[in-house]
């Protein structure tokens, strides 16, 4: 009886991605997430020491964050071994996207939303006549925890840009459209 033989070659397919953008990508995200993880982890380290309550937004982004920067860690692993799949990228910009988006609008409703809200504060200032330095101690802690939250939040405003853009950016390079 005569047995015959099949021989498949597979090609693996090379994706081109542009080495610029891509760079700027990874440079910018790695930028939104470290200080967002460091935001958050001051306002959680100022919440603990005041012995208040955590709000549930405080450890949710330091989380994503951190999941971020792992996802980054994993892309240049990718990238050093020249197997970068847009696949790869769009599953997790996609799941990043999302997780930051929910952050983003929880972030907002903190900063500017009703009363109680983070940015109702910024705007007082101590007596002028009877400045003490406890006064003033209370105003620059709490002009800092403003203006932490507010970097906080265009942070996540850029890297909720960013990861759509990654989407796009991932399906041009599945589809060959960079020149």
């Amino acid at each position: 009886m005569a047995t015959t033989e099949v021989i498949t070659v597979q090609r693996r397919r090379k994706y081109h991605w542009p080495e610029a953008q891509l760079n700027f990508w990874l440079f910018i995200m790695l930028i939104s997430s470290a200080v967002i993880l460091g935001v958050f982890a001051y306002l959680t380290s100022i919440q603990n020491s005041l012995r208040l309550g955590i709000p549930w937004i405080l450890p949710y982004m330091i989380t994503i964050s951190a999941l971020c920067i792992i996802f980054i860690i994993i892309l240049l692993g990718l990238i050093s071994q020249r197997q970068l799949v847009p696949g790869i990228v769009v599953l997790g910009s996609f799941i990043l996207f999302v997780l930051w988006l929910t952050g983003l609008i929880e972030t907002s409703i903190q900063l500017y939303g009703p009363s109680g809200a983070v940015n109702s504060y910024c705007g007082s200032r101590p007596n002028t006549q009877i400045i003490n330095s406890l006064q003033t101690a209370v105003y620059l802690a709490n002009l800092g925890i403003c203006t932490d939250f507010r970097a906080a939040f265009a942070f996540e405003i850029v890297g909720t840009i960013f990861l759509l853009w990654m989407m796009v950016m991932a399906y041009q390079v599945n589809r060959d459209d960079f020149d």
